[in-house]
C-alpha cells in the first residue's frame, strides 16, 4: 500500500480543481489533476488506481513526477526522448528522393523499398538501413508510394 506524500499549495489546488470543473483538458491531464488531488488526501496508490480505473504504475509515475519536478510535470504526460540519431538526415534524404525519381535498375519497371535501402548503402549514404526507414522517409516527404 505505497502512499506518496503530496502537499500542494493553495494555488495549485484550485488550478487542479479549474482543470477538472472546466473538463476542456484531455483525458489524460484529467486523470492526473484527479490523481494528484487524492494523492494530497492520503489515499493510497492502488486505491487510487481502482477508484479512477487506471494502472498502478500511472498513479505512481504522476506521484513521483509532480514531487520531482512539480505541477506542470504531474499533469503533463512526459514526451519520449530519442535516443537513436536520425538514419538520414538531409543530405540522405536528398540522396534518397533522387534515387526514387530516377530510373529504375536494369530489368525492373520500378523502384522497391528494398531496392531503394539496398542502393543507399551501395552507394554509402548510410552503413545500414531497413526498408522500412525508407518507407517512412518517403511518406513523411509526400513522395507517392504505390
Amino acid at each position: 500500500m505505497k502512499r506518496t506524500e503530496i502537499k500542494l499549495s493553495e494555488a495549485e489546488r484550485k488550478h487542479l480543481r479549474r482543470v477538472i470543473r472546466s473538463g476542456v483538458a484531455s483525458a489524460r491531464k484529467l486523470g492526473h489533476a484527479h490523481i494528484l488531488l487524492q494523492a494530497e488526501q492520503g489515499k493510497a496508490h492502488d486505491v487510487i488506481a481502482e477508484s479512477l480505473n487506471v494502472s498502478y504504475a500511472t498513479v505512481t509515475r504522476v506521484c513521483q513526477r509532480y514531487v520531482k519536478d512539480g505541477l506542470d510535470a504531474g499533469l503533463h504526460h512526459a514526451k519520449a526522448i530519442r535516443n537513436k540519431p536520425r538514419k538520414l538526415d538531409g543530405r540522405g534524404e536528398a540522396k534518397l528522393i533522387a534515387l526514387a525519381c530516377s530510373e529504375p535498375p536494369e530489368g525492373r519497371a520500378r523502384w522497391t523499398l528494398s531496392l531503394l535501402a539496398d542502393k543507399l548503402i551501395e552507394l554509402k549514404v548510410v552503413e545500414a538501413i531497413v526498408p522500412e526507414t525508407v518507407r517512412q522517409t518517403l511518406k513523411k516527404m509526400n513522395y507517392p508510394l504505390i
